[in-house]
């Protein structure tokens, strides 16, 4: 009897230990999923502004650079290294290098108010139009340098 009573008491224990059941809402489970979104997506942002910044100080495209270069004339070019064996641009190659470039246009907020003209030949694209300043100039010659199939960006860019 005492040892029917005692597998009783473990069984019942047994069950009892079994049955708790997970505390952690949905709500909860949805909100630890939304703060690591959001922490990941700054992460992100964060290292995107940081190559951004690299590739103008590499490319001399700072405001500082920007402003030397208009007191020599308006045109301001920029040239990037070309891969070995990369080829020369096609017409379709060139009607790509012009959509990529105006859709990071249009995503970069400083620049997706701005109406600059995007021209792109043999992997020499052209830029035209005004901007707000000088920054945003060298901002825009930056993402399209930045762009595969292109090796050489001209400015023509004026500031408002």
């Amino acid at each position: 009897m005492k040892t029917l009573l005692l597998a009783l008491s473990v069984l019942s224990l047994a069950l009892v230990g079994c049955s708790k059941k997970d505390t952690t809402t949905l709500a909860d489970k949805s909100k630890d999923a939304a703060n690591t979104a959001v922490d990941k997506t700054k992460e992100v942002a964060t290292d995107v502004k940081n190559a951004v910044s690299d590739k103008l100080v590499e490319w001399k495209l700072t405001p500082t650079d920007i402003k030397a270069d208009f007191e020599k004339g308006s045109r301001i070019v920029r040239n990037k290294s070309v891969a070995a064996g990369e080829k020369v641009a096609t017409v379709a190659d060139n009607a790509r290098i012009v959509t990529v470039i105006n859709a990071k246009l249009v995503a970069d907020s400083d620049l997706s108010a701005l109406k600059i003209n995007v021209d792109a030949d043999a992997g020499t694209v052209t830029l035209k139009g005004t901007a707000k300043s000088h920054a945003f100039i060298g901002k825009a010659m930056a993402l399209a340098l930045d762009t595969d199939g292109v090796n050489q960006v001209v400015s023509l860019l004026t500031v408002e």
